[in-house]
């Protein structure tokens, strides 16, 4: 028998990746199923409030790989900000396989996702410019400056999500994230 981490990692990845393809509307039991390897009993089994717990653990899941791997990147004092911008955006085109996923805020922001996850998706949101906000700072940006960058940040990750899944064409989130980088190292 597998080791019950492992098998929760697995899980989870399988329910992401239906979550980031499908919405939460869009996601159907037997497509969750399928992600899994779990029977639709071992779901409800392991997710008794269903669906929505699944979604909920996904997001979790996601916050803590976002906090480890870019959140502590970008705000590492141990090195330079240039080297932790670099590092933390690495990260974020890591997250999002080069522009091939889904933002998971996306994807669970429709129809009914919205109201059942408004909050965590708003906190989520907070943190990414909260981050992007002090590594501004680090770079010697004034609050205004730092402030208005983070927020163009985020709006920069998930635009070009959207536009580089509508055209078909993730250079667009390549792109994107290098003008990311060129603007705080002003290049």
């Amino acid at each position: 028998m597998r080791p019950q981490k492992v098998l929760d990692e697995e899980i989870l990845t399988g329910l992401t990746k239906v979550f980031r393809a499908k919405g939460y509307e869009g996601a159907s039991l037997k497509d969750l199923s399928d992600a899994t390897g779990l029977k639709k009993a071992s779901l409800y089994h392991r997710f008794p409030n269903g669906k929505q717990e699944m979604a909920n653990a996904v997001l979790s899941h996601l916050d803590y790989w976002v906090t480890n791997n870019v959140f502590k990147t970008l705000l590492n004092e141990e090195i330079t900000p240039q080297t932790r911008l670099k590092k933390g955006l690495a990260e974020i085109k890591r997250l999002y396989d080069d522009g091939n996923e889904t933002c998971i805020f996306r994807a669970l922001s429709m129809q009914a996702g919205v109201e059942l996850f408004e909050e965590q998706i708003k906190n989520g949101m907070q943190e990414w410019i909260a981050t992007f906000f002090n590594l501004g700072l680090a770079l010697n940006f004034t609050k205004q400056e730092a402030e208005i960058m983070a927020l163009q940040v985020l709006i920069e990750i998930q635009g070009s999500l959207i536009v580089c899944k509508g055209m078909g064409d993730i250079k667009i989130f390549e792109t994107a994230v290098q003008q990311i980088e060129n603007k705080y190292l002003n290049t």
